[in-house]
């Protein structure tokens, strides 16, 4: 969010989607019913430190990263959010003041705030627990309009495949030790991530679509689901038909892995550094095409979801249940969820980052991977494009060779693109004067963990694949991991796997 943003929302008051709070050392109840009547009306814009009528006072500094905390922390706690929301308060600096913002968007579940209903009207948030015909109205407008929340009364833990539930419990640990489903039974984490659901109007109660795109086997899956499955094509020399295809109709889970894997086999990686962590910024690039695309696709529909890589461009499609129509700009984007309760799990689990920020991390990269600008262009029709020329055209690593670039992006207003020799002699330059600094610097551990959380059978070979990292500085970083109680290796590196600690 923006301060020229913030400061248009101040100006224009509050209102149905916009909600003032003073808020200067620490949060009060009434946040919380704000996010509730948020979440069951059309979304929000909430923004701390500021007084009724629009006036900025400020949030007090050495408050505010408790502010966040607490939070985070609240929209966790069942007690006071039911279900669990995944929102962050983020800063914006205006003249010289502080204020948190979080953009509130509306949920495909009723969301109750201590245990009571409350609806937005007008500026208010209003308590309509008692109120069963207003109530009702919510009810049914939320199961209608998310196709995620249809319920299958008659699926059972039989037609789920627990050791999905398991491999997800693991990624999630892997990302946060003390996650909530660590100590959950399967159904227990089930129903937290609203996947077994109820239909308050029929009384119907079951797993939901959501739990079964999730953990579904393939023949449930294409029964709850017959027009779900993914096309992924390349299109080089045999333009008129294919030169390689893989249809993925299994688990989101699973199809994540394949269609990420897949854009990998065909598309050239480059190494950066960000943050100064060498990464791969394709891989990036393919995580958040392929998330967006399972995450925020519309599965009522029989239109075919396509990944296409051609030689100059990567294109993404698929049906979307649109809130808006045209390019998306990521200076001026209001996220809304498609599918909220699969969106949410696929943040618990590491497959995708807080909501919207898939969409400025794709122009962030994009930027860097080929130099060029990517096009998101909403419509019944979502469509991707990701331009593939300069540095990540197909042939160009004939030109450039496999010296890998390293070049720092955390400003990435500071990056410009490049193209042919500029790049090679830029990229030689770099990688001479980053090497040195690049081996000091440690490693993320998450990103260790989150990878062996996804696939605990990996080897270290793999391991340092899939991260772009040296073996060796692989095998330093997992005995760092090891001599803390954090992993083990059960059994040999070939054959074996890697067990994280429930301490």
């Amino acid at each position: 969010m923006t301060p020229e943003r913030i400061k248009k929302l101040l100006a224009e008051g509050e209102g149905l989607t916009v909600e003032f709070k003073k808020c200067i050392d620490e949060l009060n109840n009434s946040v919380w019913q704000t996010v509730c009547s948020f979440s069951n009306r059309y979304g929000g814009h909430l923004i701390l430190g500021v007084t009724d009528d629009g006036k900025m006072l400020g949030v007090n500094r050495h408050a505010a990263s408790d502010m966040k905390k607490n939070f985070v922390n609240m929209l966790n706690n069942p007690q006071k959010i039911s279900p669990p929301l995944l929102l962050t308060l983020e800063d914006v600096e205006i003249d010289g003041k502080l204020l948190l913002y979080a953009y509130v968007p509306v949920s495909s579940q009723v969301q109750l705030c201590s245990g009571r209903l409350f609806d937005r009207s007008g500026d208010a948030d209003i308590d309509i627990t008692a109120a069963t015909d207003l109530a009702a109205d919510i009810y049914g407008r939320k199961s209608v309009a998310y196709s995620e929340r249809e319920i299958f009364p008659y699926a059972t833990e039989n037609e789920l495949r627990t050791e999905l539930i398991e491999r997800a419990r693991k990624m999630a640990i892997g990302l946060n030790r003390d996650h909530p489903w660590k100590n959950m039974t399967d159904m227990e984490l089930l129903r937290s991530a609203g996947l077994y659901d109820e239909d308050w109007r029929t009384g119907k109660k079951g797993f939901n679509l959501a739990a079964i795109l999730l953990f579904g086997r393939d023949d449930v899956i294409r029964s709850c689901a017959p027009g779900y499955e993914t096309d992924a094509l390349v299109r080089r020399e045999n333009t008129d038909r294919y030169d390689d295809r893989l249809i993925v109709g299994t688990n989101l889970i699973d199809a994540y892995d394949l269609l990420t894997e897949f854009i990998a086999k065909h598309t050239m990686d480059r190494f950066f550094l960000v943050d100064n962590i060498r990464v791969s910024v394709r891989s990036w690039i393919a995580r958040e095409i392929v998330s967006n695309l399972l995450v925020h696709r519309e599965y009522s529909k029989g239109f075919l979801a396509k990944i296409i890589i051609e030689r100059n461009r990567l294109y993404a499609e698929n049906w979307c249940r649109t809130n808006r129509h045209g390019r998306i700009d990521p200076n001026d984007f209001t996220p809304e969820p498609k599918n909220p309760i699969i969106a949410r799990f696929f943040v618990n689990i590491g497959r995708a980052d807080k909501l919207g920020s898939g969409v400025r991390n794709l122009y962030k990269y994009a930027k860097i991977y080929s130099g060029s600008t990517p096009e998101l262009i909403e419509g019944d029709i979502f469509k991707t494009i990701v331009p593939l020329a300069g540095i990540g055209a197909v042939g160009s690593i004939d030109s450039i060779g496999d010296i890998g670039s390293s070049t720092d992006v955390s400003n990435v207003s500071d990056v410009q693109p490049f193209s042919g020799l500029e790049m090679v002699e830029t990229t030689r330059k770099q990688l001479e004067n980053n090497q040195k600094t690049t081996r000091k610097q440690p490693e993320n551990s998450q990103r260790v963990l989150s990878v062996i959380a996804d696939n605990p059978k990996s080897s270290r070979r793999e391991l340092a694949e899939k991260l772009g990292l040296p073996i060796t500085r692989v095998r330093s970083q997992l005995d760092i991991l090891k001599k803390k109680g954090v992993i083990r290796r059960i059994g040999p590196d070939k054959g074996g796997y890697w067990e994280i600690s429930e301490k």
